[in-house]
């Protein structure tokens, strides 16, 4: 990948993570999180004034017994004037056939974005693929189903006693049951 597309590249992956940044949900289950962002990648790819496709068809061929077919990316995008073509694909895992189907993109000329979403961390892949994140948090929901949200709630410190420790003294902090030195 020569300097320029590794600059294209990067300022595709910086636009839509910057465009990421302004989304927000509030529990939804795994299916929903993954169309909630498809939809966000397609409106960002329309604004752009490109041509989206939602499951665009992937240079990479299924395993046997399909190998006369081709595999999908979660969105294809073309654009004008000669420009590379972005594909990307949205996972909440890390797997190992959705980085090697980039890689292959990347290596056809494509810029190739993993949009990962999850609690995180995310594992920067090597070499040509670009990637995005969109960190949320998890919960159960009163049924037990775990539930996304994004973006991720601040969180208030737990309340572990009354004193206030920034007036305290050492005194204050053993007399309450604090730490004890011996």
């Amino acid at each position: 990948m020569g300097s320029g597309a590794v600059d294209d590249a990067d300022r595709i992956a910086g636009s839509l993570q910057a465009w990421l940044a302004t989304v927000a949900f509030v529990d939804l289950d795994v299916d929903q999180v993954t169309e909630a962002l498809t939809e966000t990648v397609l409106a960002w790819g329309r604004v752009q004034g490109w041509r989206v496709y939602r499951r665009a068809r992937s240079v990479v061929k299924l395993p046997a017994p399909y190998e006369d077919r081709h595999s999908w990316v979660d969105v294809g995008v073309a654009r004008a004037g000669g420009e590379s073509p972005i594909v990307i694909e949205i996972d909440r895992s890390e797997r190992r056939r959705t980085l090697e189907k980039l890689t292959a993109e990347a290596a056809e000329g494509r810029v190739a974005v993993w949009l990962r979403w999850g609690t995180g961390p995310f594992t920067v892949p090597d070499g040509s693929v670009r990637l995005v994140t969109c960190e949320v948090s998890a919960r159960k929901d009163a049924s037990g189903h775990r539930v996304f949200s994004a973006p991720v709630a601040a969180r208030p410190a737990p309340a572990h006693s009354g004193v206030d420790l920034a007036a305290a003294d050492q005194g204050d902090l053993f007399a309450t049951g604090g730490p004890n030195p011996a």
